[in-house]
């Protein structure tokens, strides 16, 4: 990534909500803004649910553009409903998050390699608007491995 790419929301939850509760109700962990995420290789982003879930997992972090944020909101008619309503850890502005896919990038001096999509679930059915699942087809954002440790922090 380059020097222009924002960084405008960080966000950790301690618990998951949606993931592993398949035929049951979400979970009811909070997910919390953070200004500032301690990155570990291997590993995942500090006090987030992900960290240390299992060896080599391919999203230790992920990443979801503000870009695809608006457009959803103007596609759906939504405008109450924040970015955390996705959970994903980094909201990003200014860069392609689809063609991070496969290459190893660099952000405020840590190391990621993209693996793959985020792929959206029908949890975002009820977390967003009744077609946010089809909709965030292809645009659903990016998992990622940490590569090397360090600190992410969001714009002011």
């Amino acid at each position: 990534m380059n020097p222009g790419i924002d960084i405008l929301h960080i966000y950790i939850s301690p618990g998951h909500n949606y993931f592993g509760h398949h035929g049951q109700p979400p979970g009811e962990h909070p997910l919390m803004e953070v200004k500032r995420a301690h990155c570990l290789a291997g590993k995942g982003i500090e006090g987030d649910r992900f960290c240390s879930f299992r060896e080599n997992y391919k999203g230790q972090i992920t990443f979801f553009a503000w870009e695809v944020y608006e457009a959803l909101c103007r596609e759906c008619g939504v405008n109450d409903i924040p970015p955390s309503a996705f959970r994903r850890n980094v909201i990003t502005r200014g860069v392609d998050l689809q063609a991070l896919i496969g290459r190893e990038f660099t952000l405020q001096g840590v190391r990621f390699a993209g693996t793959t999509t985020c792929s959206p679930c029908y949890w975002m059915n009820t977390a967003f608007h009744p077609e946010a699942e089809h909709r965030m087809q292809g645009r659903g954002g990016l998992r990622a491995r940490i590569l090397s440790d360090g600190w992410l922090e969001a714009n002011p």
